[in-house]
């Protein structure tokens, strides 16, 4: 094969840091801290267990997923080994669900923009800077 040709299929070019703050990104949005605030003065330090608990499954599941990345990589998200290993009802079900998922994250993000900035500015509509954020 020629140097100058493109090879085809799966790139390894992700380090560590580029995970690292992937997952950073993902953990810490403006809905953690408004959905955070109203559960601590509820429950109390209590959630900080809750989170730690929560934190310690997430670890276990993905740890096994780079197990299993790592021994069988594949184009596609984690859907697919739902879809080999369980059955394509369930790797069905995980793609969509894992996109349900994200509309829903975004919709809470969204509106907890538009909460934030009208407790700054209360004079501003809260559906105005969501539809800013929007777009």
């Amino acid at each position: 094969m020629a140097d100058n040709e493109e090879k085809k299929g799966l790139h390894r070019g992700l380090e560590a840091r580029h995970i690292e703050l992937i997952a950073l990104g993902g953990t810490i949005g403006v809905g953690l801290f408004m959905g955070s605030a109203s559960t601590l003065k509820w429950a109390g330090p209590s959630v900080l267990l809750a989170y730690i608990i929560a934190g310690l499954f997430v670890f276990f599941i993905m740890r096994s997923m780079g197990e299993m990345l790592y021994l069988e990589p594949v184009a596609g998200s984690f859907a697919v080994y739902a879809h080999k290993y369980l059955s394509p009802y369930f790797g069905y079900l995980t793609a969509w669900g894992y996109w349900f998922m994200w509309i829903a994250v975004g919709i809470s993000e969204i509106t907890a923009i538009g909460v934030y900035v009208q407790f700054w500015f209360p004079e501003i509509p809260q559906w105005l800077p969501a539809i800013a954020g929007w777009r």
